[in-house]
């Protein structure tokens, strides 16, 4: 009788402990995408080496993004890009930490979501609530998507007035996420 009670109080033990272990999705897959819409020229560039996370009990999702893994077409735009209007060197990425509101870690099928938090660009921090979708696609995986507007003025980004019209005053930014289970 008493090994089936030990036995019985350790998987209780351990039921508890799982359920109290938070689940965390790590990033597996990123794009991150930025287009400048400008009278003169668009502009487009990419990254695949974002990283992130997501804390589904905590609803608690954070991201990093190297600046200098975007790439353009041409070469001289990413040099500049680096050197000129983020000064990589001084500000090798850039942050995103927010909460999630509306979200149910629970619910199957793809959620409108809004991230309520801090993004960091350029060594500047500014609160921010992003809209965005999020798909629990079984399997341990996650997809995180959205689409908003970064103003450059908000991050003390400067334009030369020479190249004014080439780069529009605010940048659209695209990620798309998939993240698995952490382990």
């Amino acid at each position: 009788m008493k090994i089936y009670l030990k036995t019985g109080l350790v998987i209780l033990v351990l039921c508890i402990a799982t359920s109290l272990q938070a689940q965390k999705y790590v990033s597996e897959k990123s794009n991150v995408t930025f287009y400048s819409y400008a009278p003169l020229e668009d502009i487009t560039a990419k990254s695949k080496k974002a990283v992130g996370i997501i804390d589904v009990d905590a609803e608690k999702i954070a991201f990093s993004i190297p600046i200098r893994s975007f790439d353009f077409e041409k070469s001289l735009m990413q040099e500049h890009f680096n050197e000129k209007y983020m000064e990589s060197d001084k500000y090798p990425k850039s942050t995103f930490q927010a909460v999630l509101i509306d979200f149910n870690a629970r619910k199957k099928g793809v959620q409108n979501v809004t991230a309520k938090g801090k993004l960091t660009i350029h060594g500047i921090t500014q609160n921010v609530e992003i809209p965005g979708k999020i798909e629990m696609l079984g399997n341990g995986k996650i997809q995180i998507t959205s689409t908003f507007m970064v103003k450059l003025v908000d991050y003390d980004i400067t334009v030369p007035q020479i190249v004014f019209q080439n780069i529009a005053e605010e940048i659209e930014v695209k990620v798309d996420f998939t993240l698995s289970k952490k382990k």
